[in-house]
């Protein structure tokens, strides 16, 4: 009986992982725990800061404060911690990158990263854009705060799922 064909990627992950600095993220007894621990760093404050936003759009939380100005304020910290977390997740999985490909719970995370985008694309390109006229109400429109409450669940189950990749492989 033939193996699972491990599909049209495995060559690139293998290739991934047999570099020098994937193999010494991998093989060192420092550099992972370093790198994970500045991933989850990133991470706490990307969650922190859309928290902030995605209460405010629920209406629940800051709502002294329009909805633009707490924008203004945490989404460039939100997409600088992002892309910390993004350079230093890119590192970890490099590390051993055919594990982690292969792994569900990585899949579950890589797919609700892909509809935290998803939706935040929805609500830029849609709600958002009218911020300027209902960024003051106390409660914004059912769209904003669907688009919130979406987020907040997404952002809290990725971080779920990304506890257990590493009991999962």
């Amino acid at each position: 009986m033939l193996p699972p064909d491990p599909g049209p990627l495995a060559f690139l992950f293998n290739w991934l992982s047999g570099t020098s600095w994937a193999s010494a993220i991998a093989e060192g007894a420092l550099l992972f725990p370093w790198i994970e621990t500045v991933h989850v760093l990133c991470l706490t404050l990307v969650f922190g800061t859309i928290a902030v936003v995605d209460l405010r759009l629920l209406g629940w939380q800051s709502t002294h404060r329009p909805v633009r100005v707490l924008e203004r304020e945490l989404v460039p910290v939100t997409w600088a911690a992002f892309a910390g977390a993004a350079l230093t997740g890119f590192l970890l999985f490099a590390s051993s990158a055919g594990k982690y490909a292969a792994n569900p719970m990585f899949q579950a995370k890589m797919l609700l990263l892909a509809l935290a985008g998803v939706n935040m694309a929805v609500f830029n390109f849609g709600i958002g854009r009218s911020v300027g006229r209902w960024g003051d109400d106390i409660r914004p429109p059912l769209a904003a705060r669907v688009a919130g409450g979406l987020s907040l669940i997404l952002w809290t189950a990725i971080i779920v799922v990304a506890r257990w990749i590493g009991f999962s492989s």
